[in-house]
């Protein structure tokens, strides 16, 4: 484990939408600055996501410095979306969670992802990470909070785990679709430099300065088999995974973490497992 690094940092400022790749991002107590602030709700105030719609995997969000995003996608002309004073907000279901956000001032922006993906939606943004959702009570610890994001500030996963579940795919009934990028699995951050599912052991870590406890394994959705480059599906990883890697009725790859500090991560930090 001594060679351990931090091999990459994965930011999607709207949920379900293509993520960025900074070379480093700073650690809120709710997870990396500008992750997943901004979601899609339905005329009902539910988060729309790959799961539903997997042609958000082809738009593309680009962070603005005020925290703004500006979209793109096929067929379509960008389109740049300010934060919006919170003036009002509107009830936002997630999960099992009743979340409040501000939606986007601008009605071009509901009618743009409107538009994009062919059915009535509107972009909302959450104004105040520290008091809107408070992580799920069965793994959290008083005061903790997270953004849109599924459940937890942050997602890591290793390469090492994802080149052992792409040898596994290969050897199995839909090697074709192998082997699988780590866009799949939408991480946070991936880390180098590991053994193959070493992260089911950890508890504790550090990446540069910056501390973690890990909260739960990570179980897996429809969305992992979406082609994030097409927007098409197959049957992996979850063929495999739920052959190999099945724990408590999950399908399972990843682990999730949450910040025990604040700080700036960066590619090639080391990455020090504590406990």
């Amino acid at each position: 484990m001594g060679n351990a690094h931090l091999h990459s940092i994965h930011v999607h400022p709207v949920k379900a939408v293509r993520g960025l790749a900074p070379r480093e991002a700073a650690v809120e107590p709710w997870g990396l600055a500008g992750d997943r602030r901004w979601v899609l709700i339905d005329d009902g105030g539910k988060v729309v996501t790959q799961r539903q719609q997997p042609r958000l995997a082809l738009a593309v969000a680009e962070l603005l410095p005020d925290g703004g995003v500006r979209l793109s996608a096929p067929g379509m002309e960008p389109l740049t979306v300010p934060v919006p004073r919170p003036l009002g907000m509107v009830p936002v279901e997630i999960f099992r969670d009743k979340v409040d956000a501000v939606p986007a001032e601008d009605e071009a922006a509901h009618a743009w992802c409107s538009a994009y993906l062919g059915i009535g939606v509107r972009l909302a943004y959450m104004d105040d990470p520290a008091t809107r959702r408070p992580v799920d009570p069965e793994y959290a610890r008083p005061g903790e909070t997270v953004s849109f994001a599924d459940g937890f500030p942050l997602l890591l996963t290793t390469t090492a785990s994802l080149d052992a579940l792409n040898a596994l795919i290969a050897q199995g009934d839909h090697a074709d679709e192998g082997p699988l990028p780590m866009n799949r699995f939408r991480p946070s951050v991936v880390v180098a430099g590991t053994d193959a599912w070493a992260e089911d052991g950890w508890s504790r870590l550090t990446i540069g300065d910056v501390s973690f406890r890990v909260a739960k394994t990570c179980g897996r959705c429809v969305v992992t088999t979406t082609d994030q480059g097409t927007g098409e599906r197959g049957r992996e990883p979850l063929y495999t995974l739920g052959r190999h890697r099945r724990l408590g009725g999950k399908l399972v790859f990843g682990q999730n973490l949450v910040p025990l500090s604040g700080g700036t991560i960066r590619v090639g930090d080391p990455v020090r497992i504590l406990e």
